[in-house]
């Protein structure tokens, strides 16, 4: 491990030179023109526990059609990433088909666990990178409310001969506990990180930084003791609690005792419902559409590492991404980072000596909310709905991912 953190900070240190090179307009670029979300849920108690997989990508991709006023005739591919659902490969064809997409617009679905939403904008990018299609709509959709995506048997005898294969089994909180051990993350630096996650959603949320990000969704409610369903619209975020403190995280039992004694509901990501999506071209074409450019798609990489420590993947991807760009992390103005765990975003933070006032402004995964396969494509619109904010332009995104993987995605806001 020391030779690996020796690597990553070497790719860390000031002084490189990749921005001017990212930065520039060239027609083939892949840009995005526009990025919107739905509102996050409660997973099992909020506004969508009874909405289902395919409405939910109906209602995001008609705001899409909506919003950015394209034909949707021209969009000729559409990538959703989702964990849980396996039968969401049916649904999201379906949902695009009701939301005003021809037949002519194909779709699929792609699971990478947590960074599926991004490995659906990397795809729909690469696509157009290669002339395979011209534009395209990447999205991330999950209704955890729907259930886990927990393996109902083990793996085959002759797998689990392998530790790090039957490592792969270990549920997620297990695995934030190896890493708050192995890597001496208290209980007192997860939850100060937690709370100020909180406190800073709340102040997002009450100065409506999340206003032009979010698109309002119409649905129904049932209630479970009654049986009413209630016509709704969900128009902001249900994860921020307000007044959270560190105090008041404290005094949380942890989650997971069989494991350890540091994870807890309260420093760990929340169960949640929502969809979020990006819209992709050329630039060129972009600019023969007047399609508004919001930013520069400049790349993406995965890497892998030992399942049993997935949570500190983002510490191996974004170095591994920098140095592809010639980049340091003196380089990036927002870094979305997802927290799936405290004790993995106490760690990537530190050891990429990340300034905690470059991440996760808004707040993250642990008072936003972390709907699997989501997540990926919401970094994209909450950084760059913060990006236009500050008039920042650098925005890098990662996560960590379930069974030891990582992935990070950057990008160039335009909208200075």
């Amino acid at each position: 491990m020391t030779e690996r953190l020796s690597s990553i900070l070497k790719h860390l240190t000031p002084g490189s030179s990749g921005l001017s090179s990212i930065t520039s307009k060239n027609a083939d670029d892949v840009v995005i023109t526009l990025a919107i979300r739905t509102p996050l849920a409660r997973g099992f108690k909020g506004g969508f526990k009874d909405t289902q997989l395919d409405y939910l990508v109906y209602s995001l991709l008609s705001k899409v059609i909506e919003k950015s006023r394209i034909d949707p005739q021209m969009v000729e591919d559409i990538c959703c990433g989702n964990v849980n659902d396996g039968k969401a490969a049916y649904l999201v064809r379906a949902a695009a088909l009701a939301a005003g997409f021809p037949n002519t617009t194909a779709a699929s679905t792609v699971n990478r666990f947590c960074s599926s939403g991004l490995k659906a904008t990397q795809d729909i990018a690469n696509q157009i990178a290669s002339g395979s299609i011209d534009i395209g709509v990447a999205l991330g959709a999950e209704m955890m409310s729907a259930g886990g995506d927990r393996l109902a048997n083990a793996f085959h005898p002759d797998v689990l001969k392998n530790q790090e294969a039957a490592d792969c089994m270990q549920p997620m909180g297990q695995t934030s506990e190896n890493v708050g051990h192995d890597f001496n993350i208290s209980r007192e630096m997860q939850d100060r990180y937690a709370a100020e996650s909180f406190q800073r959603a709340e102040r997002a949320q009450k100065a409506g930084w999340f206003d032009d990000e979010i698109v309002p969704i119409a649905t129904e409610v049932k209630d479970p003791k009654t049986g009413e369903v209630k016509k709704v619209v969900l128009t902001k975020d249900e994860g921020p609690r307000y007044g959270t403190t560190f105090e008041s995280l404290s005094k949380i039992r942890p989650a997971f005792p069989d494991f350890g004694d540091k994870s807890t509901g309260g420093n760990s990501s929340q169960v949640t419902d929502g969809a979020a999506a990006v819209l992709l071209m050329r630039r060129s074409r972009a600019m023969e559409l007047g399609q508004p450019i919001l930013a520069k798609y400049v790349g993406a990489t995965i890497t892998g590492l030992a399942p049993r420590i997935m949570g500190i993947g983002p510490s191996i991807a974004i170095p591994k991404l920098l140095s592809k760009f010639n980049l340091s992390i003196d380089d990036i103005d927002v870094i979305e980072l997802n927290e799936a765990f405290a004790s993995m975003a106490v760690y990537c933070k530190d050891t990429l000596k990340i300034p905690h006032e470059k991440m996760n402004i808004r707040g993250g995964a642990i008072a936003l909310g972390h709907p699997l396969g989501a997540t990926g494509t919401r970094q994209i619109v909450t950084g760059l709905s913060e990006c236009r904010r500050q008039k920042k332009k650098i925005l890098l995104t990662s996560m960590c991912i379930g069974t030891g993987q990582g992935m990070a995605g950057l990008f160039v806001n335009e909208q200075l």
